[in-house]
C-alpha cells in the first residue's frame, strides 16, 4: 500500500442503520477501505440487531443499545483475531444490520388448488388466501439460512421462499387434521389455528418468527363448488329423512327433464318416468323412516300404463304437456319445440 493511499484510508468511529427504506430486512455497513477504530460507538436501535462476521465466522451479537467497542465488548471477536494484548489498533469485519421489526400484512394464497382428503367429499382441492405477519427472530440463524452476505437481503426476497413453505407446511396440516371442508369454511380461525403450529415451527428453522397468520377465505374449484351446490340443492347434507328424500326425487326429476328433451323422441316417455321416480321417492322415504311412523297401507293404484306414445291420442298429450309447463317442470322452450313436434303430427 502506497503512504498516499495509508493516508486516505479513514476509520470508523460510529456504526450505525438508519433504515432509510422500508422493507430491507438485513443490510451490511459498508466496509470497503474502512477499519473499525479502537472504541468506536455501535448504536443499535430498539428494532435492530447487529452481527460481526469475522472472515466468515460469525463472531459477535449485539442487541439494542450503545456500545463500545473493545476487547471486553467483542470477547468472540477478540478470540478468533488472537489478539494476545489489549485491543489498541483498528480492525476490519463485515457488521451487518438486521430489522426486527414485525413485517405486518402480508398476503399468502394458494396459486394452485391443494388436493386434500376430507370426511364428506373424500378427495377434494381446495384454494384458501388470508394474510399473516412475521419478523426476523434469530439474527444468527437468518443469516446462515437466508440472508448470507449479500449487501442487502430485502422482505420480497424472503417471502419467495416463505411462501413455498407456507403451502408444503398447509398441505400437510390439512391433509394430517382431517377437518372437513364444510367445517374449514365455516370456522376459518379452526383452519388458521391448526395450520398455525405447524408453520411457526418451519419458519423458525429458517430465523424467521411468525407472529400472526388467519384465513380470510376457503373455496372450491368452480367445478367442485358446482357439484356442491347441486348436493345442497337436492338437501342431501347427512341423512335423507322421508321429506327429504321427497325433496332430492323432485329435484332429480326436474333436473333430467332438460336432458330428456335433447334425446330422440322427446318428452314422449316423460310421463311414465314420472311416475316410476314418485314410486321409488316413497318407497325410499318409507324403508328410511322405519317403525317411527305408521304404516298406513297404500291406496290402490293403477298398473303403469304404456308410454303416452302409444295410446294417448295427440290431444291428450298436448294438454299433459301443458300442465308440466304450468308446474314449472320444464322450460318454455322445451314446451314449444316438443308441441311443434306433436302439432305437425295432428295436422299430418
Amino acid at each position: 500500500m502506497s503512504l498516499g493511499s495509508f493516508i486516505k484510508k479513514q476509520f470508523i468511529d460510529v456504526l450505525q442503520w438508519n433504515e432509510e427504506n422500508d422493507g430491507v430486512l438485513a443490510w451490511r455497513f459498508p466496509m470497503q477501505d474502512f477499519e473499525i477504530q479502537n472504541g468506536a460507538i455501535l448504536n443499535v436501535r430498539e428494532s435492530q440487531v447487529a452481527l460481526f462476521v469475522n472472515e466468515g465466522k460469525i463472531a459477535d451479537v449485539f442487541g439494542p443499545g450503545t456500545h463500545k467497542l473493545t476487547t471486553n465488548t467483542l470477547p468472540l471477536l477478540t478470540n478468533l483475531k488472537n489478539w494476545d494484548k489489549l485491543f489498541d489498533s483498528p480492525f476490519k469485519s463485515d457488521v451487518y444490520f438486521f430489522s426486527t421489526r414485525v413485517q405486518t400484512g402480508r398476503k399468502w394464497g394458494t396459486p394452485q388448488p391443494i388436493t386434500i382428503r376430507d370426511a364428506d367429499f373424500d378427495v377434494i382441492r381446495v384454494r384458501a388466501f388470508g394474510m399473516y405477519s412475521y419478523r426476523v427472530a434469530d439474527a444468527r440463524t437468518f443469516f446462515t439460512e437466508i440472508s448470507g452476505t449479500r449487501d442487502v437481503y430485502t422482505r420480497d426476497d424472503v417471502e419467495d421462499q416463505l411462501r413455498g413453505i407456507l403451502l408444503a407446511t398447509m398441505a400437510t396440516s390439512l391433509g394430517s387434521a382431517k377437518v372437513a371442508f364444510l367445517d374449514m369454511a365455516a370456522n376459518q380461525a379452526l383452519m388458521a389455528q391448526q395450520v398455525k403450529g405447524d408453520l411457526y415451527a418451519a419458519f423458525a428453522r429458517y430465523g424467521v418468527g411468525l407472529d400472526e397468520f388467519n384465513v380470510a377465505s376457503v373455496s372450491l374449484p368452480e367445478e367442485l363448488q358446482a357439484a356442491l351446490d347441486e348436493r345442497i340443492s337436492a338437501g342431501m347434507k347427512g341423512g335423507l329423512s322421508g321429506e327429504k328424500m321427497s325433496g332430492f326425487t323432485q329435484f332429480q326429476v326436474a333436473s333430467s327433464i332438460p336432458l330428456a328433451a335433447q334425446n330422440e323422441g322427446g318428452l314422449a316417455g316423460i310421463g311414465a318416468g314420472l311416475g316410476a321416480g314418485a314410486m321409488l321417492g316413497h318407497a325410499m322415504a318409507q324403508g328410511m323412516s322405519g317403525s317411527m311412523i305408521p304404516q298406513v297401507p297404500p291406496a290402490p293404484t293403477a298398473p303403469l300404463q304404456p308410454p303416452l306414445a302409444e295410446i294417448d291420442p295427440i290431444e291428450e298429450r298436448l294438454l299433459k304437456l301443458k300442465g308440466l309447463l304450468d308446474k314449472g317442470l320444464i322450460s318454455e322452450d322445451d314446451y314449444n319445440s316438443t308441441k311443434t313436434e306433436l302439432l305437425r303430427k295432428l295436422i299430418g
